[in-house]
């Protein structure tokens, strides 16, 4: 028989429900040929829908998905517009109970063109998967050459009074290629039918040479989930964390952290935050005070291969060194965009102004002055799915970070170059 000849024996199969015989029939197709699309989908259908049946193991069950997940991934890297692949691969991320990566992809094709039955089982499908989370995770690593590891202004001279004073080499930036990595987990234990217990924990580590300009960040968290309605819940959350910088304590906090999620449409979802937390510092005592802070978010799945998002917010720091107290503001944009090829785009914009009470000299000649900052971040992403190592793809991220600032020394610039491992789809 001629190649189409097999296909459409293998589609006669798989209408029929004869699983088993269709994968005999399309593995060596799908290896022979990788680039065909339809034999890559029909070998997707058939091993999701032969996991679901009955008198399959659990371990045969994810083999099973494991193959469907490949065959639709191998398509969407070519084809990342073709919203029923993207639609069965949520499918076997949803049976394989990888719910994060079932979400992400049920969200996107809501918003692709869909009949209505199609999309009540498909919101269906999302009610189960925020009524049945409990174990979720996250893990990466990263290179990632600095050119301002410390942050600080690489100006040579100061003025006091004005008379210039040269500052000594080792107060400017530093560069340096540090390691990063970063992870955590967390656990919700059901309570009641709305009713969620969460527990987590993340970190974050960034390493220098040496250990002058190293840190680390541990973070915890414990409270209810409410599931309100539908579309809407709600989280309070109990908070600890704790920062070092060099080699010893730098500032440990507790506090409590309220979080509302509510999804308007389809593919937009909108968030709010509102936290305060108690900071003692180790190093600096005249930093120590509680914060306030409040932001708002949005994001929006425009396209099954373009997300936008973006957020605004407010803190409020008071601090035992007056001229530390401060009011910030930020908003930032951003979007990921799914290219052919297995490209993601990412790019973001994220702009912050702090204002601080006076009290500056000698970084401002006259005490009565207030100090500002205003500080721009630029980021942009590229990953390729196509490049898979152990489910993780290689991503590089760029950063250029400016603060401009009135008071002296407090201005910098910095680009961060991260290569990265990251999980895909």
């Amino acid at each position: 028989m001629s190649f189409n000849q097999v296909v459409r024996v293998a589609q006669r199969l798989v209408k029929t429900g004869k699983f088993v015989e269709a994968l005999a029939i399309l593995r060596p197709l799908a290896e022979a040929r990788p680039q065909e699309t339809e034999v890559q989908f029909l070998l997707g259908t058939a091993a999701t829908r032969l996991s679901q049946a009955s008198g399959v193991e659990e371990e045969q069950q994810f083999a099973l998905l494991d193959e469907a997940i490949a065959a639709y991934r191998s398509i969407l890297i070519r084809r990342p517009d073709l919203v029923r692949v993207r639609l069965d691969l949520a499918l076997a991320f949803f049976f394989k109970q990888q719910d994060d990566l079932a979400r992400e992809h049920f969200e996107r094709v809501l918003v692709g063109e869909l009949p209505s039955p199609v999309v009540a089982n498909v919101n269906r499908f999302l009610n189960v998967i925020r009524a049945r989370r409990r174990w979720s995770g996250y893990f990466g690593f990263s290179v990632a050459p600095d050119t301002n590891i410390n942050a600080a202004s690489n100006a040579a001279i100061i003025y006091i009074n004005g008379l210039p004073f040269v500052r000594s080499q080792q107060g400017r930036a530093s560069s340096d290629i540090g390691l990063v990595g970063w992870g955590g987990g967390e656990y919700q234990y059901p309570l009641t039918n709305r009713w969620r217990l969460r527990g987590g924990l993340n970190f974050n580590r960034r390493e220098y040479k040496g250990s002058q300009f190293d840190q680390m960040f541990i973070g915890t968290y414990v409270g209810p989930r409410w599931l309100i309605s539908r579309t809407t819940e709600m989280s309070l959350l109990a908070t600890a964390n704790q920062n070092w910088f060099g080699s010893s304590t730098w500032s440990n906090n507790l506090g409590v952290r309220l979080e509302v999620e509510h999804r308007l449409l389809p593919g937009l979802w909108t968030n709010g935050r509102a936290s305060w937390q108690d900071q003692p510092y180790h190093r600096n005592p005249g930093l120590q005070g509680p914060q306030m802070v409040f932001s708002l978010g949005a994001s929006y799945v425009l396209l099954p291969t373009v997300r936008v998002n973006g957020q605004v917010g407010y803190s409020q720091q008071q601090a035992r060194a007056h001229r530390w107290n401060s009011t910030g503001y930020w908003t930032r944009v951003g979007t990921n965009v799914v290219l052919p090829w297995g490209f993601t785009v990412g790019l973001s914009g994220e702009f912050r102004w702090t204002d601080f009470e006076n009290g500056w000299f000698p970084f401002l000649a006259d005490p009565a002055t207030a100090r500002e900052d205003q500080t721009r971040i630029l980021q942009a992403t590229l990953l390729n799915r196509a490049i898979t190592v152990f489910g993780f793809s290689p991503q590089v991220a760029f950063s250029n970070q400016v603060r401009e600032s009135n008071a002296q020394l407090w201005d910098y610039k910095r680009n961060l170059v991260e290569m990265r491992w990251v999980r895909q789809f």
